[in-house]
């Protein structure tokens, strides 16, 4: 067991290392990037994410999977399509390193987003967001969950729509698919407005 442990500590590190990008060649890189994220990752238009404080592991595997057709964003395609995968440790390490902005939740949908938030809906089977994304929504970069805290309300449902419509398929075994396909779209909004205003 204790050899089992040892083993699994070196090779995550190892894939720690592999994908260790460096903070300052990212940002010098990112500069085509802030016209519709933000200098900082701090995107002010609801329809591009906000990617500042997001895990590096998730960034690396979206940004990948756009360029290589695994995931279909036809907005990002002309900008990651010549991208190294150096280039792309190097950016989510930079946009790793700064800190995210919060929003604000519509008053009105706090109550039902956070239930589903800590919650879920165990009539439809739905089960609570923060065992994957964390008690503050900030995510858990090691297992490849992406931080939602603070992320634009219009973003997040989108997403979920995407998801729900199988338009977005790159989630880990369809989790995210087998969720979305059960929420009612007031759910949706709900829980994307109060991750919006959460921090």
């Amino acid at each position: 067991m204790k050899t089992l442990l040892i083993s699994l500590m070196v090779s995550v590190g190892l894939m720690s290392a592999a994908h260790a990008g460096n903070i300052e060649a990212g940002k010098a890189k990112s500069v085509t990037c802030a016209a519709c994220h933000g200098a900082d990752g701090n995107s002010l238009a609801p329809a591009f994410p906000k990617i500042a404080g997001q895990g590096e592991k998730y960034f690396i595997k979206q940004v990948t999977d756009m360029r290589d057709g695994r995931r279909n964003v036809p907005e990002m395609t002309a900008f990651v399509m010549g991208l190294s995968d150096e280039d792309i440790a190097d950016l989510a390490a930079y946009y790793g390193s700064q800190a995210a902005t919060n929003g604000r939740a519509n008053e009105e949908l706090v109550e039902l987003g956070q239930r589903i938030y800590r919650a879920g809906i165990e009539s439809k089977g739905i089960p609570a967001c923060i065992a994957c994304h964390g008690p503050t929504a900030t995510g858990y970069d090691a297992a490849g969950f992406p931080r939602l805290a603070g992320q634009h309300e219009a973003y997040t449902v989108k997403q979920l729509n995407d998801f729900s419509m199988k338009r977005r398929d790159n989630d880990m075994n369809a989790m995210m698919r087998d969720i979305a396909q059960r929420m009612h779209p007031t759910e949706i909004e709900a829980v994307s407005s109060y991750l919006q205003g959460l921090y």
